[in-house]
């Protein structure tokens, strides 16, 4: 006979309490019983539902509050890698509300990354801007754009926090973007990021880079962001070839 496989109790705990959210068809923001509720119900030890909460915590799936309890979390927002819907689009399709802040707009001189993603010369001047993105009141990624300010002059003294850069790029300056490339890792929130983002530091994060080409092939944006992963997830669609 096949050997039978066993379920370690916190993947065990892990998927009951799923299951208990579904079931029970509990919202975001919903509270879930307290912990010897659960594991009276369920016959785990505290020690056992308590890493099983923790897990499902740190996936984004729940929250909890201290001296409260433990919260449904509002589901993450998906972003497909291989689109260049602007958040604004996305958050509209899940009925969310997104909002922005500037932290930084400074004219800098460009590095040699910079100026190789902009193919600009080193110590071009170049605008950097810096936003915060909310998601639901939450501060969810910072964004970091360079753009050639000789291409776009005076678009430093947009409105940042009331139109997307795209918006700005496409309606002011006529700029038509085609497509872009970017690069995913994973890397920690520094002091400085985790208090934008209200995260503690080194905290685990993505970190995003990548380039924003118009039809022409010219660079528009070269961009960093700092990104919450119990915020939101990251989808690609695979296609085979010939397909």
């Amino acid at each position: 006979m096949p050997e039978k496989i066993k379920i370690r109790p916190r993947d065990e705990a892990t998927e009951k309490i799923e299951c208990y959210i579904v079931e029970n068809q509990l919202q975001p923001h919903d509270k879930l019983p307290s912990e010897r509720h659960l594991s009276e119900l369920w016959g785990f030890n505290r020690m056992t539902l308590r890493s099983a909460i923790t897990r499902l915590v740190e996936q984004g799936k729940l929250y909890s509050k201290l001296g409260s309890g433990t919260y449904v979390a509002v589901p993450k927002i998906k972003r497909n890698l291989q689109d260049l819907k602007s958040l604004s689009q996305v958050l509209k399709e899940e009925n969310r509300e997104l909002a922005t802040k500037t932290v930084s707009r400074e004219i800098i001189e460009s590095n040699k990354q910079i100026s190789k993603s902009l193919l600009v010369p080193l110590g071009h001047k170049v605008l950097e801007l810096t936003r915060v993105r909310y998601f639901d009141g939450t501060p969810s990624i910072i964004e970091t754009s360079y753009v050639n300010i000789s291409r776009y002059p005076g678009i430093e003294e947009s409105d940042f926090e009331k139109k997307s850069l795209y918006q700005v790029l496409e309606h002011d300056y006529k700029v038509n973007i085609s497509h872009g490339s970017e690069k995913i890792s994973v890397t920690y929130a520094t002091q400085e990021e985790a208090t934008l983002l209200k995260i503690k530091e080194n905290q685990a994060v993505f970190f995003l880079r990548g380039i924003v080409v118009d039809v022409n092939n010219q660079p528009v944006e070269y961009f960093k962001s700092i990104v919450r992963s119990d915020m939101v997830r990251f989808s690609s669609i695979l296609k085979k070839e010939g397909v």
